[in-house]
């Protein structure tokens, strides 16, 4: 494999005080959308001329079916009679399933938010030619045989053969046919001159994995020049390219950090000197042959297969203003969510002060190249490569892949919910939580030990189930232009927090919990007087924090200050965070938010050499890693004699990508807007906790009022009024854990302890959460063993049902027993309930009214009244379940 591609070069610059307050908010493609598909040929005189299936394992088969130009279909094996299969994944009949390209990069970053862009694509194939399809045995893999090792294949013992590869080329003509030396010859004897062939052979290896997934890799060989004279798809002599295999290579960027700092090209691409003026014949005339540099391998890959127009697609992570992405093109890149993401008036403001700090409607902390669509089809993509899922077209679905090699599955599967089962079985499913975390309300709040005191006595007055004190300012406040931020240097500040050891051991001898904050990022502390330890000092004499070209720490701007990341590459930033965490885990504290991870610079330099833009998507999976790996160490260091079943440590995460939830223990939602709008507020905590639900990250919640205050009176405020604050505790009283959040400016904002009112209304919450602590417990289990969410879009067990297919915020499922409709619009007192056809009847909490069931003709719609205190929460008629939450709320004076 080659090296990965060398960071561009970084010249800072100062920040820009105005940016544009209306970016664009997806990236193009690389090919536009009027650029001809690349065709599909084969040869006529083989053995594709005919239909053929071929075997993958045992349980799979892959059709070739030569008319209309030739298609490929992947299906289950049928186990008998009846109809015949479903196909899993499909070719577009004659359209070329895998393309290539090469194009230069430009990325802008700012504070966490990132935006890549493309140039014109270039060296872009017009046709892939299919050579042959072929089924491997266990004694081809012993015999060596060329092609396996070729694609790079490697067998184990638990390899489930046979495996399928599929070899071929991908080449495009020359426009002129005089600028070939070996046709100038054939012309100068009077023969017919071919056109110069640009191509590259192509492996793509499939591989039956578990019984409900189908392993694919492609992996693409370098360019060559070929003149084909008779036939333009014709083969290059095997001997040439078959036993190479192909090298890994990275897209070059040219990074311009807006504001900050100017990227310069990144590294230089290397062309083979005979070639360079054949190459430069297949760029696009505007951009001149003085600049045909095109590289020596291609660096995008474009997987194109077959949709419908009445395909929904679900999944791609934690998304915040979408639930279905038919007709959109989905980047799957971590970054900022943005503030705003759209809503205006604070989406322009946001932009105008910072460079895309706004957001858009696609930009998110937690995203993943996974779906799952409403014709069961699943898909992901395996590796952390930027990718950009293109759902534009109704026919068809094209990925396009920043590398020159793709890995994924393909899942089979008759229901969503077995679609996810099969997808978390490989990505990974959170632990059983304990369950001091889940048994009340986790009290956000901030202000010293006076005031946790204080609350903590009000709380008791008002009989509030109360889990844990999560205390983020433990580690003392600093005051900046956004509001009250803290000191990221993680020990606790014993002047704010006076008696700390004391608070935590009360609060313990109660049966609640002390949580804290951190994360993988640090300051330096020579403002801070009364600090004990620079953790910043310590890391960068270590040399264990994210490097820049010089090779110094990569200081980034981060709201109102700048900081360092810690290099997670380097085993010993990992050990040494781990021994941060052991001390506040020997101070008493049980649990801890772990922020950020999203905005490793794209041109940073790593323990690891890899390349930084793949290690950007993965930088959040390394961030949980380091904390469940110190979780469960932890645990396990504890004496058998001291050992308590609920006496495990939790953390919660708000970045992530595909395996996050192997390590994360608990996600949330992070910054959403104190706001009714649609793209950053109330509406979209619910819509970010189904999607992710959808896509692996089974246990999710959100800050139970908002976190982003805005108060600029009388141009712009945002601040969280009571009625929001009330609605959104009802909101979260029914996810995997119900937390408060003052927000970044607290005294902007209405509190749940601000008066006798919200106090009642979150003890009422509180309640409400506490009577279904049965079944949650239930639903985590579920989510440990099969990677299904406690918060459900009903999509999950009514997917044939075409208004569940279009529902987002309106209403969502806990587990399969209940169903709660939110009022999530400012002075609405009432609800539309829609009741899915073939769910039964539907029992109202508050007035035992039935609705839906067998006197239903397909879905039913219902206006149902939900006053303050009271939300539409709804649950199946005679379930066990239900029963005992209404029996349990009786017995907490709720109902």
């Amino acid at each position: 494999m080659a090296s990965p591609a060398a960071p561009p070069k970084t010249a800072k610059k100062h920040h820009a005080r105005l940016n544009n307050p209306f970016p664009r908010t997806v990236p193009a493609a690389a090919i536009r959308n009027g650029d001809a598909a690349p065709r599909l040929s084969f040869a006529p005189a083989s053995k594709l001329a005919h239909a053929h299936d071929f075997p993958v394992g045992a349980r799979f088969r892959l059709r070739w079916d030569p008319s209309l130009g030739g298609q490929a279909s992947l299906s289950r094996v049928p186990s008998g009679g009846g109809d015949p299969p479903r196909a899993m994944w499909g070719s577009v009949p004659g359209v070329a399933f895998l393309s290539a390209a090469s194009a230069a990069t430009e990325a802008d970053e700012c504070r966490g938010s990132f935006a890549l862009r493309d140039g014109r694509a270039r060296l872009v194939p017009h046709r892939q030619h299919v050579d042959s399809i072929r089924a491997f045995y266990r004694c081809d893999a012993e015999a060596g045989a060329g092609p396996l090792r070729a694609a790079a294949f490697r067998a184990s013992d638990a390899t489930r053969f046979p495996v399928l590869l599929i070899t071929g080329l991908l080449s495009a003509r020359q426009p002129s046919p005089a600028s070939c030396s070996c046709c100038a010859g054939r012309r100068a004897r009077g023969a017919a001159a071919g056109r110069p062939a640009l191509s590259a052979r192509y492996w793509i290896l499939l591989e039956e994995k578990t019984d409900t997934q189908v392993a694919f890799s492609v992996r693409i060989g370098d360019y060559q020049w070929t003149c084909a004279h008779a036939d333009p798809a014709r083969s290059p002599p095997a001997t040439a390219t078959a036993t190479t295999t192909p090298r890994i290579h990275r897209p070059s960027l040219r990074l311009r950090l807006s504001a900050r700092v100017q990227r310069a090209t990144g590294k230089k691409t290397r062309l083979l000197a005979p070639i360079r003026e054949e190459a430069s014949a297949l760029l696009p005339p505007e951009l001149g042959r003085a600049e045909a540099r095109p590289p020596e391998e291609f660096n995008r890959v474009f997987l194109t297969y077959a949709s419908s127009r009445d395909e929904r697609f679900y999944g791609f992570g934690e998304q915040f203003s979408r639930v279905e992405f038919k007709g959109k093109r989905v980047p799957v890149l971590v970054q900022e969510q943005g503030i705003g993401r759209g809503d205006q008036p604070i989406t322009f403001a946001a932009n105008l002060v910072s460079y895309r700090s706004g957001g858009n409607w696609s930009t998110t902390y937690a995203p993943s190249p996974f779906y799952m669509t409403s014709k069961m089809r699943s898909l992901y993509l395996e590796g952390y490569d930027y990718s950009i899922f293109d759902l534009t077209k109704p026919d068809r679905v094209q990925i396009q892949i920043y590398g020159n090699s793709v890995q994924g599955r393909i899942l089979d599967g008759d229901s969503p919910t077995q679609l996810l089962t099969s997808y978390t079985e490989t990505t990974g499913r959170p632990p059983v939580l304990p369950r001091w975390i889940t048994s009340g309300a986790i009290v956000g709040m901030q202000g010293g030990t006076d005031a946790v005191r204080r609350v903590w006595k009000q709380l008791q007055d008002y009989d509030v189930p109360v889990s844990a004190f999560w205390l983020q300012d433990w580690v003392g406040q600093r005051k900046t232009a956004i509001g009250s931020q803290l000191w990221w240097n993680w020990e606790v500040d014993d002047v704010h927090y006076h008696g700390w050891r004391d608070l935590v051991d009360d609060l313990r001898r109660s049966g609640i919990r002390t949580m804290t904050y951190c994360n993988p990022c640090l300051v330096p502390m020579d403002q801070k007087p009364n600090t004990k330890r620079h953790l910043f000092e310590e890391a960068k004499k270590l040399g264990i924090l994210v490097k820049d070209e010089a090779g110094e720490p990569y200081m980034m701007p981060n709201t109102a200050f700048d900081v360092a990341m810690l290099d997670f590459t380097n085993p010993e930033a990992r050990a040494w965070f781990k021994r941060i965490l052991r001390g506040m885990a020997d101070d008493g504290v049980s649990g801890w938010m772990a922020d950020f991870g999203e905005g490793l610079p794209l041109d940073a330099r790593l323990h690891s050499g890899k390349d930084p833009v793949a290690a950007h998507n993965r930088y959040p999976e390394l961030w949980a890693r380091v904390n469940r790996e110190f979780a469960d160490e932890w645990r396990s260091g504890r004496s058998a004699a001291a050992e308590d079943d609920d006496d495990g440590l939790v953390f919660f995460v708000r970045s992530g990508f595909r395996e996050s939830s192997r390590w994360a223990m608990l996600f949330w939602e992070g910054d959403q807007m104190v706001s009714w709008q649609a793209n950053d507020g109330i509406k979209s905590s619910v819509v970010g906790l189904l999607s992710g639900g959808l896509s692996g990250f089974p246990l999710n919640h959100s800050d139970a009022g908002g976190y982003c205050t805005v108060d600029l009176p009388p141009l712009l405020r945002y601040r969280r009024g009571e009625e929001l604050l009330l609605r959104w505790m009802e909101v979260n009283a029914f996810t995997a854990v119900l937390r408060t959040h003052e927000g970044n400016r607290p005294a902007a904002n209405c509190q749940f302890y601000s008066s006798a009112r919200t106090l009642a209304h979150f003890a009422r919450c509180a309640k409400l959460y506490k009577a279904w602590e049965f079944y949650r417990a239930e639903l985590v289990g579920e989510a440990a063993a099969a990677g299904l969410p406690v918060a459900r879009h009903l999509f999950l067990h009514y997917p044939a049902d075409e208004r569940v297919q279009a529902l987002t915020y309106q209403q969502f499922l806990v587990g399969t027993e209940m169903l709660v409709v939110p009022v999530l619009d400012k002075g609405r007192s009432a609800v539309t309930a829609y009741f899915p056809a073939g769910g039964g009847a539907w029992r109202h909490v508050w007035t035992g009214d039935e609705y839906g069931g067998a006197a239903a003709q397909g879905g039913f719609e219902a206006e149902v009244r939900a006053p303050v205190g009271y939300p539409a929460v709804f649950v199946k008629a005679g379930s066990p379940v239900g029963d005992r939450f209404l029996s349990n709320l009786r017995d907490l004076k709720v109902l």
